[in-house]
């Protein structure tokens, strides 16, 4: 299930501290600028209204990290989750299955980065596009939740991440008034 909040100017991160478990406090308080503890908090705050309405658990979540980064919850192995967050949005996925989830705001289209992280047959997707910017963002999100399913994050050959990708379901959502875009991918 996706668990989405793209009020981050009304969120309260004072009234939020007391709801998040220590770890995720402490996490929260390490970043420097509002915007961070405010996504942070809520990002966890999502995941926590998740844990609730979809499997009953009302205990606050504590994480481990795999290998490469990636959280789980301990003593779920069985619940997988993935968070995301820009500065429009703040998302959060759950799933019975791995799972992975990006979100971005619409941008300044930059023909270099198009070049640098997209393959030809992505890049002439992108041209061809009534609105390049959000074409480009949503093949930018969908390799993120790509990696982000694998626990990888970023690799070098960005180019071929989609086109080598071994995943069942893959979706792609933009926002209405085309703030933002965000991909889950699932095994």
């Amino acid at each position: 299930m996706l668990y989405l909040n793209d009020d981050i100017a009304g969120f309260n991160f004072e009234a939020a501290l007391p709801l998040l478990s220590e770890q995720r406090r402490l996490q929260a308080l390490k970043f420097k600028h509002e915007q961070g503890r405010k996504t942070c908090a809520m990002a966890y705050l999502l995941l926590c209204e998740a844990l609730r309405q979809e499997y009953g658990i009302t205990e606050l979540p504590v994480f481990e990290f795999g290998e490469h980064g990636k959280p789980f919850i301990v003593g779920h192995p069985d619940i997988h989750f993935n968070f995301s967050h820009c500065s429009e949005a703040v998302i959060c996925v759950v799933s019975n299955r791995p799972v992975g989830v990006d979100v971005e705001s619409i941008r300044e289209y930059r023909d270099s980065l198009v070049r640098y992280t997209m393959n030809d047959q992505e890049v002439q997707q992108i041209e061809r596009a009534e609105r390049p910017d959000v074409e480009f963002i949503r093949l930018w999100t969908m390799k993120e939740a790509v990696l982000k399913l694998s626990g990888r994050g970023i690799v070098d050959d960005l180019k071929h991440v989609l086109t080598d990708a071994k995943t069942s379901e893959l979706t792609t959502v933009v926002d209405p008034e085309v703030r933002y875009v965000y991909s889950i991918c699932r095994l």
